[in-house]
């Protein structure tokens, strides 16, 4: 007798905490292709930001048209597009200055020196122009490379706020509570409520 109590009870037991079990939420269902686009549209999507930020980083722009905010796009271009022409004019003109310089050291006649023998730009211009070019070319470099992690960042963060819920159901309701021991005296207070 002792011995059916106590498997009744255990069987009883093991067979009631199975019946509460909470469901696994892990378990991947099987679902057609039509019906897992359908589902999947209004959920969080967690590596949206990292297929937006790859995109800018194979081709800029290329993330913020994936975001679907096609006018940053062109932005990122003309972002990108400004420094590469300064370094292309401010490299090409180093270049210059310094096949000039090297000129003059081996004693040849450069583009500085006219058909006369006078000279139109000293030994110590051309050395400060070289200098001055490869710090607007090095300057120019740097900056590109920033604006490329910039837009970069920016498509990867985008993508992270578009799936945030934006309800336009936002609402401010101001309530007045009185207090019950100082009521002669006024009190001003701001109380936010929110609910996830």
């Amino acid at each position: 007798m002792f011995l059916k109590k106590n498997i009744f009870i255990l069987f009883f037991a093991i067979f009631s905490l199975h019946l509460y079990s909470q469901q696994d939420s892990t378990k991947v269902k099987n679902v057609k292709v039509e019906e897992k686009r359908f589902v999947q549209e209004g959920i969080y999507k967690p590596l949206a930001p990292a297929k937006a930020a790859f995109y800018s980083a194979v081709f800029p722009g290329l993330g913020q048209i994936y975001n679907k905010k096609y006018w940053k796009a062109p932005i990122v271009w003309a972002a990108l597009a400004v420094p590469i022409y300064y370094y292309q004019i401010n490299n090409s003109d180093y270049k210059r200055f310094r096949t000039a310089f090297r000129q003059r050291e081996a004693g040849l006649k450069d583009e500085f020196i006219l058909e006369d023998g006078s000279i139109l730009v000293s030994d110590e211009t051309l050395e400060r122009a070289q200098k001055q070019l490869r710090e607007n070319r090095d300057l120019s470099l740097l900056s590109g490379v920033i604006i490329y992690i910039l837009q970069i960042v920016e498509a990867s963060v985008n993508a992270h706020l578009l799936q945030f819920n934006t309800d336009d159901n936002l609402s401010l309701k101001p309530t007045f509570i009185m207090d019950p021991i100082q009521f002669e005296a006024p009190k001003i207070g701001l109380t936010f409520k929110y609910n996830f």
